[in-house]
Protein backbone atom coordinates (compact mmCIF):
# COMPACT_ATOMS: atom_id res chain seq x y z
CA UNK A 1 0.00 0.00 0.00
CA UNK A 2 1.18 3.41 -1.00
CA UNK A 3 0.74 6.16 1.67
CA UNK A 4 1.39 10.17 0.46
CA UNK A 5 3.36 12.25 2.33
CA UNK A 6 0.26 14.45 3.22
CA UNK A 7 -1.11 11.37 5.03
CA UNK A 8 1.69 10.42 6.43
CA UNK A 9 2.01 13.32 8.57
CA UNK A 10 -1.13 13.86 9.29
CA UNK A 11 -1.18 9.95 10.80
CA UNK A 12 2.38 11.01 12.56
CA UNK A 13 0.54 14.60 13.82
CA UNK A 14 -2.25 12.26 15.59
CA UNK A 15 -0.37 9.13 17.11
CA UNK A 16 2.06 12.30 18.28
CA UNK A 17 -1.33 14.47 20.22
CA UNK A 18 -1.42 14.23 23.49
CA UNK A 19 -4.94 13.14 25.01
CA UNK A 20 -7.60 15.37 26.39
CA UNK A 21 -7.26 14.07 30.03
CA UNK A 22 -3.52 15.33 30.06
CA UNK A 23 -4.63 18.75 29.30
CA UNK A 24 -4.51 19.94 32.96
CA UNK A 25 -3.24 23.11 34.48
CA UNK A 26 0.95 23.03 34.90
CA UNK A 27 2.20 23.49 38.74
CA UNK A 28 3.32 26.64 39.03
CA UNK A 29 6.02 26.05 41.88
CA UNK A 30 7.63 23.36 39.80
CA UNK A 31 8.07 25.89 36.61
CA UNK A 32 9.17 28.33 39.39
CA UNK A 33 12.20 26.01 40.98
CA UNK A 34 12.69 25.44 36.70
CA UNK A 35 13.33 29.37 36.68
CA UNK A 36 15.70 29.73 40.28
CA UNK A 37 17.84 26.55 38.86
CA UNK A 38 18.87 28.65 35.76
CA UNK A 39 19.43 32.02 38.09
CA UNK A 40 21.91 29.05 40.11
CA UNK A 41 23.37 27.70 36.71
CA UNK A 42 24.39 31.45 36.17
CA UNK A 43 26.14 32.03 39.67
CA UNK A 44 23.27 33.79 41.13
CA UNK A 45 21.91 33.05 44.77
CA UNK A 46 18.45 32.11 45.37
CA UNK A 47 16.93 31.77 48.41
CA UNK A 48 14.04 29.64 47.84
CA UNK A 49 10.59 30.11 49.71
CA UNK A 50 8.89 28.41 46.51
CA UNK A 51 8.30 24.80 47.24
CA UNK A 52 7.58 23.33 50.56
CA UNK A 53 10.23 20.95 51.07
CA UNK A 54 12.14 21.31 54.27
CA UNK A 55 16.02 22.39 54.55
CA UNK A 56 16.89 19.55 56.99
CA UNK A 57 17.25 15.91 56.13
CA UNK A 58 15.73 12.94 57.45
CA UNK A 59 16.19 11.96 60.87
CA UNK A 60 19.53 9.95 61.24
CA UNK A 61 17.18 6.84 62.66
CA UNK A 62 15.56 6.50 58.86
CA UNK A 63 18.95 7.21 56.94
CA UNK A 64 21.00 4.58 59.22
CA UNK A 65 17.72 2.09 58.77
CA UNK A 66 18.51 2.27 54.89
CA UNK A 67 23.00 2.08 55.19
CA UNK A 68 21.94 -1.28 57.10
CA UNK A 69 19.28 -2.58 54.88
CA UNK A 70 21.81 -1.71 51.60
CA UNK A 71 24.60 -3.46 53.32
CA UNK A 72 22.59 -6.34 53.82
CA UNK A 73 21.78 -6.59 49.78
CA UNK A 74 19.19 -7.89 48.01
CA UNK A 75 15.67 -4.96 48.57
CA UNK A 76 13.14 -7.11 46.46
CA UNK A 77 9.28 -6.21 46.52
CA UNK A 78 6.98 -6.02 49.40
CA UNK A 79 3.39 -6.80 49.33
CA UNK A 80 1.00 -4.00 47.56
CA UNK A 81 -0.04 -2.64 50.53
CA UNK A 82 3.34 -2.12 52.29
CA UNK A 83 5.55 -3.51 54.76
CA UNK A 84 3.57 -5.29 57.69
CA UNK A 85 6.09 -4.02 60.39
CA UNK A 86 5.38 -0.17 58.76
CA UNK A 87 1.55 -0.58 58.95
CA UNK A 88 1.83 -1.71 62.29
CA UNK A 89 4.05 1.07 63.28
CA UNK A 90 1.61 4.39 61.66
CA UNK A 91 -0.98 2.62 63.46
CA UNK A 92 0.76 2.75 66.93
CA UNK A 93 1.71 6.66 65.84
CA UNK A 94 -2.33 7.14 66.05
CA UNK A 95 -2.65 5.42 68.90
CA UNK A 96 0.77 7.58 70.27
CA UNK A 97 0.16 11.08 69.06
CA UNK A 98 -4.16 11.05 69.52
CA UNK A 99 -5.06 7.97 71.27
CA UNK A 100 -6.93 6.44 68.47
CA UNK A 101 -6.75 2.80 68.17
CA UNK A 102 -6.25 1.80 64.82
CA UNK A 103 -6.10 -0.94 63.39
CA UNK A 104 -3.32 -1.76 61.14
CA UNK A 105 -5.53 -3.43 58.16
CA UNK A 106 -6.81 -0.13 57.61
CA UNK A 107 -3.38 1.05 56.56
CA UNK A 108 -2.02 1.37 52.94
CA UNK A 109 1.66 2.71 52.50
CA UNK A 110 1.33 5.14 49.52
CA UNK A 111 4.43 6.25 47.34
CA UNK A 112 4.14 9.67 48.86
CA UNK A 113 0.74 11.65 49.05
CA UNK A 114 0.56 12.36 45.67
CA UNK A 115 0.47 8.71 44.99
CA UNK A 116 -2.27 8.40 48.17
CA UNK A 117 -4.85 11.05 46.46
CA UNK A 118 -4.34 8.86 43.13
CA UNK A 119 -5.51 5.43 44.56
CA UNK A 120 -7.86 7.30 46.55
CA UNK A 121 -9.49 9.28 44.06
CA UNK A 122 -9.67 5.50 42.32
CA UNK A 123 -10.69 3.76 45.03
CA UNK A 124 -13.77 6.20 45.80
CA UNK A 125 -15.18 8.20 42.96
CA UNK A 126 -16.40 7.32 39.12
CA UNK A 127 -15.61 9.69 36.41
CA UNK A 128 -18.14 12.65 36.58
CA UNK A 129 -18.42 12.34 40.07
CA UNK A 130 -18.21 15.98 41.85
CA UNK A 131 -15.65 16.49 44.82
CA UNK A 132 -15.46 19.75 46.44
CA UNK A 133 -11.98 20.96 47.70
CA UNK A 134 -11.15 24.28 49.34
CA UNK A 135 -10.15 27.61 47.40
CA UNK A 136 -7.33 28.66 48.00
CA UNK A 137 -5.95 24.94 48.25
CA UNK A 138 -3.30 22.14 46.66
CA UNK A 139 -3.33 22.63 42.79
CA UNK A 140 -2.96 18.94 41.98
CA UNK A 141 -6.50 18.05 43.85
CA UNK A 142 -7.99 19.51 41.21
CA UNK A 143 -5.62 18.53 38.64
CA UNK A 144 -5.75 15.16 39.30
CA UNK A 145 -9.24 15.14 39.93
CA UNK A 146 -9.44 16.84 36.57
CA UNK A 147 -7.48 14.02 34.93
CA UNK A 148 -9.68 11.24 36.39
CA UNK A 149 -12.51 12.20 35.06
CA UNK A 150 -13.64 13.82 38.07
CA UNK A 151 -14.63 17.39 38.60
CA UNK A 152 -13.25 19.47 41.17
CA UNK A 153 -16.00 21.92 42.83
CA UNK A 154 -14.08 25.04 44.61
CA UNK A 155 -15.67 26.30 47.90
CA UNK A 156 -14.79 29.68 48.32
CA UNK A 157 -13.65 30.57 52.28
CA UNK A 158 -13.07 33.62 52.81
CA UNK A 159 -11.79 35.85 56.70
CA UNK A 160 -15.83 35.05 57.90
CA UNK A 161 -14.92 31.30 57.74
CA UNK A 162 -11.61 31.59 58.73
CA UNK A 163 -10.27 30.31 55.55
CA UNK A 164 -12.00 26.85 55.73
CA UNK A 165 -15.10 24.92 54.23
CA UNK A 166 -17.72 25.46 56.41
CA UNK A 167 -20.69 23.03 56.44
CA UNK A 168 -23.07 25.39 55.67
CA UNK A 169 -21.14 26.35 52.39
CA UNK A 170 -20.78 22.37 51.92
CA UNK A 171 -24.43 21.93 52.07
CA UNK A 172 -25.11 24.68 49.71
CA UNK A 173 -22.79 23.45 47.09
CA UNK A 174 -24.31 20.06 47.63
CA UNK A 175 -27.62 21.34 46.95
CA UNK A 176 -26.77 23.03 43.76
CA UNK A 177 -25.42 19.63 42.59
CA UNK A 178 -24.87 16.48 44.50
CA UNK A 179 -21.21 15.68 45.46
CA UNK A 180 -19.59 12.53 46.23
CA UNK A 181 -16.45 13.59 48.21
CA UNK A 182 -14.96 16.47 49.94
CA UNK A 183 -11.38 16.78 50.65
CA UNK A 184 -9.67 19.72 53.31
CA UNK A 185 -6.42 19.93 54.48
CA UNK A 186 -5.75 21.10 58.19
CA UNK A 187 -2.78 22.68 58.43
CA UNK A 188 -3.48 23.79 54.49
CA UNK A 189 -1.42 24.83 51.55
CA UNK A 190 -1.04 27.33 50.71
CA UNK A 191 -2.42 29.36 53.94
CA UNK A 192 -0.90 27.41 56.81
CA UNK A 193 -4.51 27.50 58.42
CA UNK A 194 -5.85 25.11 60.08
CA UNK A 195 -9.29 23.75 61.27
CA UNK A 196 -9.87 24.06 64.87
CA UNK A 197 -11.35 20.40 66.24
CA UNK A 198 -15.06 21.62 66.44
CA UNK A 199 -15.14 22.89 63.14
CA UNK A 200 -13.80 19.95 61.50
CA UNK A 201 -15.84 17.63 63.64
CA UNK A 202 -19.07 19.35 62.47
CA UNK A 203 -17.31 19.10 59.28
CA UNK A 204 -17.16 15.50 59.03
CA UNK A 205 -20.71 15.11 60.52
CA UNK A 206 -22.34 17.37 57.87
CA UNK A 207 -20.62 15.18 55.24
CA UNK A 208 -21.60 11.77 56.42
CA UNK A 209 -24.95 13.24 57.24
CA UNK A 210 -25.13 14.23 53.53
CA UNK A 211 -23.48 10.95 52.14
CA UNK A 212 -20.64 12.59 50.83
CA UNK A 213 -17.61 10.64 51.46
CA UNK A 214 -15.00 12.79 53.59
CA UNK A 215 -10.97 12.52 52.60
CA UNK A 216 -8.40 14.40 54.92
CA UNK A 217 -5.18 15.84 54.16
CA UNK A 218 -3.02 15.87 57.50
CA UNK A 219 0.77 15.83 55.16
CA UNK A 220 1.26 19.01 57.42
CA UNK A 221 0.43 16.97 60.81
CA UNK A 222 2.72 17.47 63.55
CA UNK A 223 3.58 20.83 62.37
CA UNK A 224 0.94 22.61 64.62
CA UNK A 225 1.64 26.09 66.54
CA UNK A 226 -1.16 27.48 67.27
CA UNK A 227 -3.09 24.50 68.87
CA UNK A 228 -2.85 20.48 68.11
CA UNK A 229 -4.07 19.52 64.88
CA UNK A 230 -7.19 16.67 65.17
CA UNK A 231 -7.02 13.71 62.73
CA UNK A 232 -10.02 12.72 61.26
CA UNK A 233 -9.52 8.92 62.15
CA UNK A 234 -10.51 10.07 65.61
CA UNK A 235 -14.00 11.39 64.55
CA UNK A 236 -14.92 8.92 61.80
CA UNK A 237 -14.10 5.55 60.98
CA UNK A 238 -15.45 6.24 57.57
CA UNK A 239 -13.34 9.08 56.79
CA UNK A 240 -9.76 8.46 54.41
CA UNK A 241 -6.72 9.77 55.79
CA UNK A 242 -3.71 10.46 53.58
CA UNK A 243 -0.68 11.62 55.11
CA UNK A 244 3.41 11.42 53.96
CA UNK A 245 6.85 10.80 55.85
CA UNK A 246 7.85 14.25 53.72
CA UNK A 247 7.02 17.13 55.21
CA UNK A 248 6.79 16.45 59.35
CA UNK A 249 10.19 13.62 59.04
CA UNK A 250 11.84 15.53 56.29
CA UNK A 251 11.84 12.67 53.70
CA UNK A 252 10.39 14.55 50.49
CA UNK A 253 12.65 13.15 48.06
CA UNK A 254 12.04 9.14 49.51
CA UNK A 255 8.86 9.36 48.47
CA UNK A 256 6.69 7.78 50.91
CA UNK A 257 3.36 8.32 52.58
CA UNK A 258 0.23 6.50 53.57
CA UNK A 259 -4.07 6.31 54.00
CA UNK A 260 -5.75 5.62 56.65
CA UNK A 261 -8.99 4.24 54.62
CA UNK A 262 -12.67 2.49 55.65
CA UNK A 263 -11.97 -1.07 56.27
CA UNK A 264 -14.32 -1.69 52.87
CA UNK A 265 -11.92 -0.01 51.27
CA UNK A 266 -8.42 -1.24 51.52
CA UNK A 267 -9.07 -4.18 49.12
CA UNK A 268 -9.65 -1.84 45.98
CA UNK A 269 -6.66 -0.04 46.77
CA UNK A 270 -4.52 -2.57 47.50
CA UNK A 271 -6.16 -4.21 43.43
CA UNK A 272 -5.05 -0.50 42.53
CA UNK A 273 -1.78 0.05 43.79
CA UNK A 274 -0.78 -3.79 42.40
CA UNK A 275 -1.83 -2.94 38.97
CA UNK A 276 -0.51 0.96 38.83
CA UNK A 277 2.56 0.26 40.90
CA UNK A 278 3.46 -3.00 42.43
CA UNK A 279 4.51 -1.87 45.89
CA UNK A 280 5.91 1.49 46.98
CA UNK A 281 10.35 1.57 46.99
CA UNK A 282 11.30 -1.22 49.67
CA UNK A 283 14.35 0.85 50.54
CA UNK A 284 12.01 3.93 51.53
CA UNK A 285 9.62 1.88 53.55
CA UNK A 286 12.53 0.33 55.96
CA UNK A 287 13.62 4.21 56.11
CA UNK A 288 10.09 5.36 57.17
CA UNK A 289 9.57 2.94 59.75
CA UNK A 290 12.62 3.96 61.59
CA UNK A 291 12.00 7.64 61.03
CA UNK A 292 9.70 7.28 64.19
CA UNK A 293 12.76 6.76 66.32
CA UNK A 294 13.92 10.20 64.89
CA UNK A 295 11.06 11.95 66.66
CA UNK A 296 13.15 14.43 68.98
CA UNK A 297 15.31 15.09 66.23
CA UNK A 298 12.35 16.15 64.20
CA UNK A 299 10.92 18.05 67.02
CA UNK A 300 14.36 20.17 66.91
CA UNK A 301 13.41 20.86 63.37
CA UNK A 302 9.75 22.25 63.84
CA UNK A 303 11.61 24.72 66.44
CA UNK A 304 13.27 25.87 63.64
CA UNK A 305 10.40 26.28 61.86
CA UNK A 306 9.02 28.61 64.47
CA UNK A 307 11.82 30.38 64.85
CA UNK A 308 10.92 31.09 60.83
CA UNK A 309 7.66 31.63 61.42
CA UNK A 310 8.12 34.57 64.14
CA UNK A 311 10.85 36.61 62.08
CA UNK A 312 8.46 36.21 59.18
CA UNK A 313 4.87 37.47 60.73
CA UNK A 314 6.97 40.30 63.08
CA UNK A 315 9.69 41.28 59.97
CA UNK A 316 7.16 41.49 56.64
CA UNK A 317 4.79 43.59 57.94
CA UNK A 318 7.71 46.06 58.43
CA UNK A 319 9.33 45.21 54.63
CA UNK A 320 5.78 46.05 53.16
CA UNK A 321 3.28 43.28 53.58
CA UNK A 322 1.19 43.44 56.43
CA UNK A 323 -1.63 41.39 55.32
CA UNK A 324 -1.70 37.73 55.49
CA UNK A 325 -3.61 35.00 56.71
CA UNK A 326 -3.36 33.21 59.91
CA UNK A 327 -0.28 31.28 59.88
CA UNK A 328 -1.63 28.77 62.56
CA UNK A 329 0.55 25.39 60.81
CA UNK A 330 2.56 23.93 58.24
CA UNK A 331 5.45 26.06 56.93
CA UNK A 332 3.59 28.70 54.84
CA UNK A 333 2.69 32.33 54.51
CA UNK A 334 0.00 33.52 52.86
CA UNK A 335 0.38 37.27 51.73
CA UNK A 336 -2.09 39.75 50.50
CA UNK A 337 0.36 41.81 47.41
CA UNK A 338 -2.89 43.56 46.08
CA UNK A 339 -1.32 46.92 47.70
CA UNK A 340 1.34 46.48 44.94
CA UNK A 341 0.35 44.36 41.83
CA UNK A 342 -2.73 42.20 40.80
CA UNK A 343 -1.02 39.94 38.89
CA UNK A 344 0.93 37.14 41.10
CA UNK A 345 2.70 35.96 38.37
CA UNK A 346 4.50 38.78 37.24
CA UNK A 347 5.08 39.84 41.08
CA UNK A 348 6.91 36.35 41.73
CA UNK A 349 9.12 36.69 38.56
CA UNK A 350 10.19 39.92 39.34
CA UNK A 351 10.90 39.10 42.92
CA UNK A 352 12.81 36.10 41.52
CA UNK A 353 14.74 37.45 38.90
CA UNK A 354 15.49 41.02 40.58
CA UNK A 355 15.73 39.90 44.12
CA UNK A 356 16.69 36.67 43.79
CA UNK A 357 13.73 35.03 46.23
CA UNK A 358 12.02 32.27 44.75
CA UNK A 359 8.04 32.45 46.10
CA UNK A 360 4.96 30.86 44.43
CA UNK A 361 2.22 33.70 43.04
CA UNK A 362 -1.15 32.57 44.18
CA UNK A 363 -2.83 31.73 40.79
CA UNK A 364 -0.98 28.16 41.08
CA UNK A 365 -3.95 27.81 44.55
CA UNK A 366 -6.50 29.99 43.78
CA UNK A 367 -7.75 30.83 40.13
CA UNK A 368 -10.07 33.43 41.32
CA UNK A 369 -8.27 35.24 43.58
CA UNK A 370 -4.54 34.25 43.33
CA UNK A 371 -3.41 36.89 41.21
CA UNK A 372 -3.30 39.06 44.60
CA UNK A 373 -1.70 36.55 46.52
CA UNK A 374 1.89 35.33 46.83
CA UNK A 375 3.23 32.20 49.03
CA UNK A 376 6.46 32.08 51.26
CA UNK A 377 7.63 28.88 52.59
CA UNK A 378 9.60 29.24 55.82
CA UNK A 379 11.07 25.61 55.75
CA UNK A 380 14.31 27.11 54.81
CA UNK A 381 17.53 27.90 57.29
CA UNK A 382 16.99 30.67 59.86
CA UNK A 383 20.06 32.76 58.10
CA UNK A 384 18.02 32.70 54.66
CA UNK A 385 14.83 33.80 56.09
CA UNK A 386 16.30 36.81 57.41
CA UNK A 387 18.47 37.84 54.49
CA UNK A 388 14.82 37.00 52.36
CA UNK A 389 12.95 39.32 54.14
CA UNK A 390 15.92 41.88 53.80
CA UNK A 391 15.81 41.34 50.03
CA UNK A 392 11.94 41.62 50.18
CA UNK A 393 11.97 44.43 51.58
CA UNK A 394 14.45 46.47 49.16
CA UNK A 395 12.60 45.11 46.20
CA UNK A 396 8.91 46.69 47.45
CA UNK A 397 10.95 49.93 48.36
CA UNK A 398 12.11 50.04 44.76
CA UNK A 399 8.27 49.85 43.53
Amino acid sequence: MTVSHASFRSGTAILAQASRRSEIASFIVMDVMERAARIEAEGGHVIHMEVGQPAAPAPDSAREAARRALDHGRIGYTTALGLPSLRARIARHYGDSYGVDLDPARVVVTTGSSAGFILAFLAMFEPGDRVAIANPGYPPYRHILTALGCEPVLIETDAASRWVITPEALADAHRQAPLKGVLVASPANPTGTMMRPEALAELVATAEALGIRFISDEIYHGLDYAFPATTAAALSANATIINSFSKYFCMTGWRVGWMVMPAPLVRAAERLQQNLTISVPTLSQIAAEAAFDGAAQMEAVKHGYEENRLILTQALPRAGLPEFLPVDGAFYLYADISRFTDDSAAFARRLLDEAHVATTPGVDFDPHRGHHYLRLSYAGALEEMREAVARIGAFLARG
